[in-house]
């Protein structure tokens, strides 16, 4: 099995997602990612039903082993350096100042391993007036301009998963691999810093560039104008998505697939240009012909004649098709402290080797004991 980074060490102080996604990230390579809990409670996302083992919490920190430490007592600081002693990524998503009151700031741990990469993410970045300003995933897509391209201006509400947090925990993690590779050249470790409105203004770097190149500003229609996308609802309730793009080709094989030979030769339907004008009229009139038929009819329809499509599924019915399937997306750990965890494998592969094998998030400090006697054997080794 593929684990290209089997010989780094992580130590992970993150709560919620920034940081757990970022560690997350890293273990799914193989990295051993050593969680770094508060005795009482541990990360916060784990507060569940009276328990500590949420959904939310298992998301984002499989393949981590799980150690209790507070920082603030010399014993577990002490404790806490043996392990940064010999790690190679040290990871923090706290607000800023809290690394202070825990003894964890970058200058401190990089005096005890100058070959510490040191991952830092925050809401609005370590400097500036709005430095301090409380940030989740909501304020970050708005804030850097990403939300309002969600919104459904007759209807405003926010919509779909925390974007945000997860987004910002790749782009962490895609820093410190950089700074890893840097690493082998210099000899030395980095302060590496990520906040979440700059990865998400760099995630949604396509509105910039309308407004830097063209003075336009995008709108939350923008897109599937241009990129002719749609959702249609059909007879039996399911919905179906397509992506009509730019090849004519699509559209002419769309018309025969609707039994609208005549189509294109409307004047909404006359050239590209005339559709994306004409988007709400397009989708006006095809609405009613794909709720004439069942999805599955469509879907064997539509395939058949080579049009960019796919059902709109839930979460069961993806990992039901043929295809997830054989890619073998769903992975598990029989072994898991509540029975067996399923989740959804990294998607990378290497040599045609997918990351087949996965451990179940950790319990709070399930490894206390097999991690304070490796430490203690490292610092007696030194």
């Amino acid at each position: 099995m593929a684990k290209p980074l089997a010989d780094v060490t992580v130590v992970e102080m993150g709560t919620f997602i920034t940081g757990p996604a970022a560690g997350m990230l890293l273990a799914d390579m193989g990295a051993d990612v050593i969680k770094v809990e508060r005795p009482d409670g541990g990360d916060p996302f784990r507060a569940f039903n009276g328990g500590l083992y949420s959904p939310h919490f298992q998301t984002y920190n499989r393949n981590k082993r799980s150690i209790t430490l507070d920082t603030r007592s010399p014993d577990d600081l002490a404790s806490f350096d043996r392990l940064i002693a010999t790690a190679d990524i040290f990871i923090q998503n706290f607000r800023p100042g809290v690394v202070e009151k825990l003894h964890v700031d970058p200058a401190r741990l990089r005096a005890i391993n100058p070959r510490l990469i040191y991952l830092s993410i925050s809401g609005f970045g370590a400097t500036g007036p709005d430095r301090d300003r409380p940030a989740f995933d909501t304020v970050a897509q708005a804030a850097s301009g990403f939300l309002r391209l969600l919104v459904n201006p007759a209807n405003p509400r926010v919509v779909g998963p925390a974007l945000a947090d997860a987004i910002t925990g790749f782009y962490g993690a895609y820093g410190v691999l950089a700074a890893l590779h840097e690493r082998e050249t210099t000899g030395k470790g980095r302060l590496v810093e990520v906040s979440m409105l700059e990865a998400m203004a760099h995630f949604n770097l396509d509105d910039f560039t309308h407004y830097f190149a063209e003075g336009e500003v995008m709108g939350p229609y923008s897109r599937p104008n241009v990129s002719q996308s749609y959702v249609f609802q059909c007879s039996d309730g399911g919905w179906i998505a397509l992506h009509m793009s730019s090849p004519p080709k699509f559209w002419e094989n769309l018309a025969e697939a609707v039994g609208e030979p005549g189509m294109l030769a409307r004047a909404e339907f006359a050239s590209r240009t005339a559709r994306i004008a004409n988007y709400e009229k397009v989708a006006a009139f095809l609405a009613p012909i794909f709720a004439s038929r069942p999805r599955a009819d469509w879907c064997a329809t539509l395939e058949r004649l080579e049009v960019p499509h796919s059902p709109v599924y839930s979460a069961p019915e993806v990992i039901e098709t043929e295809q997830a399937q054989h890619l073998q997306l769903c992975v598990e750990d029989p072994a898991g402290p509540h029975g067996t965890f399923r989740t959804i494998r990294s998607p990378v592969s290497f040599d045609g080797e997918r990351m087949m094998t996965v451990s179940a998030p950790p319990t709070l400090g399930q490894h206390n004991d097999t991690l304070a006697g490796h430490a203690e054997k490292a610092a007696a080794a030194e």
